[in-house]
């Protein structure tokens, strides 16, 4: 029985499908390239977002320079968090439109075919 109480016709065979998926070039293949974008992105924005805390911390002269007003580099550096979250997930959206979605739609019909 499966997790619906519907009787499972061949025991295993989800697993085994899974495992071979797994195991195949383009599960490989999708795996490198998202983690060729993932890695570097994330230890960018982390290095990033330590230098805005650290200078936030430790700098408070430069992070209090007034640029216009009562706008200053601490404020302009805080806003721009923000925007780098929105350019990176835009990049990430490009990049997985092109890049990842095509390999996963392979391996989706591959895996479903199996199934069948």
């Amino acid at each position: 029985m499966n997790s619906t109480g519907q009787s499972d016709p061949s025991p295993g065979t989800d697993a085994e499908v899974w495992i071979d998926t797994q195991r195949s070039p383009d599960f490989r293949t999708l795996r490198q390239r998202l983690r060729k974008f993932v890695f570097p992105v994330s230890a960018i924005f982390l290095a990033w977002y330590l230098i805005y805390v650290l200078l936030a911390d430790y700098a408070h002269g430069f992070m209090s320079i007034k640029l216009a007003g009562n706008i200053n580099v601490g404020l302009v550096l805080g806003l721009l968090q923000f925007v780098s979250t929105f350019v990176i997930t835009t990049l990430y959206v490009r990049f997985a439109n092109k890049n990842l979605d095509p390999v996963a739609e392979r391996i989706r019909e591959s895996v479903e075919g199996e199934q069948r």
